[in-house]
C-alpha cells in the first residue's frame, strides 16, 4: 500500500509539473497585433507593424520592447510617403531586443542605457547606427535617441502593457529620426512566380498555372497584393486525374481560388479568420473559403471535407506573398459531391445476419447520404468532378427511381438488371 500510495504521489506531482510548464510556455507566447488592438489610438501603428511584417518577428522573440506611437505621431510620419522597405527600416528602429518596463526605465545604471534594435539585427544598419539611447533625466522623465542623431528626440509617456521580461509595450511621444533608417531603399525586383514555385516544390501546380489564362489573373493582381495558396507537388499529383476532367473554365476558376488579391502575411491570417474571397469570386460565383487557426497552425476550409493546413512560406515580399499547403482547396462550385460522404454500399445477399461486418455497415449508414440535384450527375466519394458524366475506368452512370450508382464494366462481374422502385433497389448480377 505504500508503494502505491508513493506511486501515485508522484503521478500527481508529474502532473502538476506539467500544468506548470504548459502555464509558463503559454505565458511566453505573445502577439502584438492583438495587443496593440485594444488601443485604438495604436491603430495605424499597429497596421503597419502587420504589413511590414514586423508583427511576426516581434512575436517571434522572447523578450522584447516596443515603443509605439499614436495615430497622430503616425500621420507625421506617412505624410512623407516612404515606400515600404523605409517604413520597416524606421519602425524596426522602435523595436528594442531587450525588456523595459516602467520600472526599469526609472532605475538604469548611470542614468543612461544603450539598446540594440531589430534594425540593428537585420545588418541594414551601418555601425552602431541601429542603436537607441536611453536617458533618465531630471524631473523623473526618461529620455529616447536614435545613436546616429546624437540627441534626445522622444520622451516616455506611459506603458501599455508590460509581462516581466518577455514584452513591455510602451508609449513615446514621437517617432525617432534616423538619416539611416529613412534612407530610400530599392524596390524589390519583380518575381516570377511560377519559377519560385517550380524550384520549391510546387512544379505541377506551377505548369498548371502556366498553362492557364489564370496566370493572367495573377499578374494582374500582385501589384495591388495577392497572397497564393499553392499545394505541394504530391498533393496536386494526386488530385491531377480530376483536374484534367474540368472544363477550360473549370481549370482556370480552381487555379483562382488558391489566391486571395490581397496581401495576408502569417500573423494577419491568425488575427482575421473568417470567409475570404478569392481571384475565382464573380458575384453569385461566390468560390469563397474560409480561414481558421487550428493550434498554432493555420487552416483553410474549403468544403466540408477538404481542410488544407499552410505548411510553408516560399516568399514573403510585400505585396506578394506565396504560402505552401498539404492539400488541393476544392472549390463546391466545381466539385459538388465532395461536401457530403458517400451513401453506405449494398449488403450482400449472403452475408449472415451476426457477421462482424454488421456493425461496420451500421456505422456507415449513420452517415448522411449524398443529396445531387435530379439533372445533376452526382459524384463519386473520392470527390469526382460535380459535371462529369464518366470516371476514368469507364464507369457508366445508372439511375433507378430512387438510388444512383457507378458500376464498373471492368470489373469482376457485371450488372445484368436493376429492379427498383421507392423504397428498395434489387441489382441482379450476372
Amino acid at each position: 500500500m505504500r508503494r502505491i500510495s508513493s506511486t501515485s504521489a508522484f503521478s500527481a506531482a508529474t502532473a502538476v509539473l506539467l500544468i506548470i510548464l504548459l502555464a509558463a510556455t503559454t505565458s511566453n507566447a505573445h502577439n502584438i497585433t492583438k495587443i496593440l488592438a485594444k488601443f485604438p489610438e495604436f491603430s495605424t501603428f499597429n497596421h503597419y507593424l502587420s504589413l511590414t511584417h514586423l508583427a511576426d518577428d516581434i512575436n517571434n522573440r522572447q523578450t522584447i520592447t516596443v515603443l509605439a506611437v499614436n495615430n497622430a505621431a503616425m500621420s507625421d510620419l506617412l505624410s512623407n510617403h516612404l515606400s515600404i522597405n523605409t517604413m520597416k527600416n524606421i519602425l524596426s528602429l522602435h523595436v528594442l531586443l531587450d525588456y523595459f518596463g516602467a520600472k526599469k526605465l526609472h532605475q538604469i545604471t548611470n542614468g543612461t542605457a544603450l539598446a540594440a534594435t531589430m534594425f540593428q539585427a537585420t545588418g541594414t544598419a551601418s555601425g552602431s547606427s541601429g542603436f537607441v539611447n536611453i536617458t533618465d533625466l531630471k524631473g523623473g522623465k526618461v529620455g529616447f535617441g536614435s545613436e546616429d542623431s546624437g540627441r534626445t528626440d522622444a520622451t516616455f509617456v506611459k506603458s501599455l502593457t508590460e509581462v516581466p521580461y518577455n514584452i513591455s509595450v510602451i508609449q513615446i511621444s514621437s517617432m525617432l529620426p534616423s538619416a539611416e533608417a529613412e534612407a530610400p531603399t530599392p524596390e524589390p525586383a519583380a518575381v516570377n512566380i511560377t519559377a519560385l514555385m517550380s524550384l520549391h516544390g510546387c512544379k505541377d501546380f506551377a505548369d498548371a498555372l502556366s498553362a492557364s489564362d489564370a496566370m493572367k489573373t495573377y499578374a494582374d493582381n500582385v501589384d495591388g497584393g495577392l497572397s497564393v495558396f499553392c499545394p505541394l507537388d504530391d498533393a496536386f499529383k494526386g488530385f491531377l486525374p480530376k483536374f484534367k476532367n474540368l472544363t477550360i473554365d473549370g481549370k482556370q476558376s480552381l487555379l483562382e481560388y488558391h489566391a486571395v488579391p490581397v496581401y495576408q502575411s502569417l500573423s494577419m491570417l491568425k488575427s482575421s479568420n473568417g470567409v475570404m474571397n478569392t481571384l475565382a469570386t464573380d458575384g453569385a460565383e461566390k468560390f469563397d473559403f474560409t480561414v481558421q487557426n487550428d493550434g498554432q497552425d493555420v487552416t483553410i476550409k474549403s468544403s466540408k471535407l477538404v481542410t488544407a493546413k499552410i505548411v510553408g512560406t516560399l516568399i514573403d515580399q510585400q505585396p506578394l506573398i506565396i504560402f505552401t499547403i498539404n492539400k488541393v482547396l476544392v472549390p463546391k462550385e466545381l466539385f459538388k459531391g465532395a461536401l457530403s460522404p458517400a451513401p453506405a454500399p449494398a449488403p450482400e445477399a449472403d452475408a449472415p445476419a451476426e457477421s462482424p461486418k454488421a456493425a461496420k455497415k451500421k456505422k456507415h449508414k449513420a452517415a448522411p447520404a449524398v443529396d445531387s440535384p435530379a439533372d445533376s450527375p452526382a459524384d463519386s466519394p473520392d470527390g469526382a468532378v460535380a459535371d462529369q458524366e464518366a470516371d476514368g475506368n469507364n464507369a457508366v452512370g445508372i439511375k433507378g427511381l430512387g438510388a444512383y450508382n457507378y458500376f464498373s464494366s471492368t470489373g469482376s462481374c457485371k450488372l445484368a438488371s436493376v429492379i427498383s422502385d421507392d423504397s428498395a433497389l434489387l441489382y441482379v448480377l450476372g
